[in-house]
């Protein structure tokens, strides 16, 4: 065990494409064998005596579960989009504690796992919700898109050949209703899956008539997260070892480390766009704002060696000094 870790609480953000490919074929079995893999580094800090909670994107998902509960509509009840991700909650959440258990019996490790379903409360008049951006469920025909716009007041994006796509906005997280739920749970040596697909949107006004369609950017609930259970780490798993500057041109170049007052500059710079990196830049200064002491950002791959200061992009407070 590396004593160096023991009582390291951390957040490990993953994305939910690196659980699943949407429209793939064979999701479920794709599932359990990406969360085999995804586990096997879990294990392997949780046994090194870390506190860890993981939370997930379930986009794909949620995906899924719009198109069976559109398919099904006039045998069975249509799910609104905030039960989709609770829902999908429960899936992404049981995949991953099977294979955390399984990994676990293989180097003689019992620490129980539970999944939190998580709600996140949201501000109604966050401005969001005057733009919705976040294309959500299948891609749909010109006719149906008009019925669906009278019957029901989506909005939609035409997306060219393909067709239409729904539109609901992002708020901000603001809270997340489950914390004290979370904490005890840590502080009983349990591993918490939590916050999935960013939460279950929630206003906080006592009208229990009906729940937020709205998708909330999983990093930035990660970053508030992290923050409100006292982490000390915020990890953000991705498709890359580590962050790139000037991303997919000739130029390209990886960045090892970056303090606070860089990040932000290079984020203003457009080095990071809004649609892959910026928001997981965004959750990194975030956390660091709100009393983090490092975030990290690599794949799955490098995710023990990030935590050991030897992969990734280690993203840090500023130096005091450059404060003044």
């Amino acid at each position: 065990m590396d004593t160096q870790r023991v009582g390291t609480r951390m957040v490990v953000a993953i994305g939910g494409n690196a659980l699943l490919e949407a429209g793939s074929a064979a999701a479920a079995e794709q599932q359990f064998a990406n969360a085999l893999e995804t586990a096997g580094p879990l294990v392997e800090l949780i046994a090194s005596g870390c506190g860890m909670v993981i939370t997930h994107g379930n986009g794909p998902q949620v995906g899924a579960a719009l198109l069976r509960s559109e398919l099904a509509a006039g045998q069975a009840y249509t799910l609104p989009y905030d039960c989709c991700v609770a829902s999908t909650q429960g899936e992404v959440g049981y995949v991953l504690q099977y294979a955390l258990w399984q990994r676990m019996q293989q180097v003689g490790l019992r620490t129980p796992v539970v999944t939190v379903v998580t709600q996140v409360r949201v501000d109604r008049h966050d401005p969001a919700f005057d733009r919705p951006t976040k294309p959500v469920g299948p891609f749909e025909s010109a006719q149906r898109v008009e019925r669906l716009r009278q019957e029901r007041g989506y909005v939609f994006a035409d997306l060219g050949p393909r067709g239409f796509r729904r539109l609901v906005p992002s708020p901000a997280p603001r809270e997340i209703v489950e914390v004290p739920a979370i904490r005890a749970c840590l502080e009983e040596g349990l591993v918490v899956i939590a916050a999935g697909g960013g939460g279950v949107p929630v206003f906080n006004d006592k009208n229990v008539a009906k729940g937020v369609e709205a998708v909330i950017d999983k990093d930035l609930t990660s970053a508030l997260l992290a923050a409100q259970i006292g982490a000390d780490l915020l990890v953000i798993v991705t498709g890359e070892p580590q962050v790139f500057l000037d991303y997919g041109r000739p130029g390209q170049r990886p960045v090892d480390r970056l303090t606070a007052a860089e990040a932000r500059r290079h984020l203003g710079a457009g080095q990071f766009p809004q649609g892959s990196m910026g928001p997981k830049i965004q959750a990194a200064l975030d956390f660091l704002a709100q009393g983090g002491s490092r975030a990290i950002i690599t794949d799955r791959a490098n995710l023990v060696r990030a935590v050991e200061e030897r992969a990734g992009t280690q993203i840090v407070p500023d130096e005091p000094h450059l404060l003044h």
